[in-house]
């Protein structure tokens, strides 16, 4: 028993010094210590890494179905669908974006109903591998069919890709 209190003590006092030795040297700089330099920076590594940095971003963007004020992150200018009622076989070249809700099979092409914030519109495309739920970006013009039914008018504004 008296072995392990002298342990003890000498272990507490040795803990005390080294306490008292490193709140010294935080208070005292040691004089033989070197003063360290702040870390310089090699300027091209610095805009290279930045700029990769950017072009890495800017990739992943480009990727995803981005857009911003209308415009995507391909820099098309997409027209909401809303206003492509008001202009019907205007045969101007448009580029719409939305989701997929309906598929309807022609014989050499697709049809797909594509919804955004605006409206819907039909789509006819050679794209066979869309589904229901994709986000689409389509490039075509804008057709109208006229479908005269007992005296009214029941025609349809649709996009077609050429």
């Amino acid at each position: 028993m008296l072995q392990a209190h002298k342990f003890y003590i000498n272990f507490k006092k040795e803990c005390h010094k080294w306490i008292d030795k490193t709140q010294i040297s935080k208070k005292i700089p040691n004089s033989k210590s070197k003063i360290q330099k702040p870390k310089s920076y090699d300027l091209p590594s610095t805009v290279f890494y930045l700029g990769l940095t950017y072009f890495l971003t800017a990739g992943l963007v480009s990727c995803s179905n981005f857009s911003f004020f209308g415009i995507n992150a391909l820099g098309a200018n997409v027209t909401p669908i809303r206003e492509l009622r008001s202009q019907p076989d205007s045969n101007t070249t448009v580029y719409i974006q939305g989701k997929v809700e309906k598929i309807a099979p022609l014989l050499q092409r697709r049809a797909y109903l594509v919804r955004d914030e605006t409206g819907k519109i039909w789509a006819i495309t050679n794209q066979t591998n869309l589904r229901v739920g994709d986000q689409v970006v389509i490039k075509g013009k804008i057709r109208y069919r006229s479908i005269p039914i007992a005296g009214r008018e029941y025609g349809e504004v649709y996009v077609e890709e050429k």
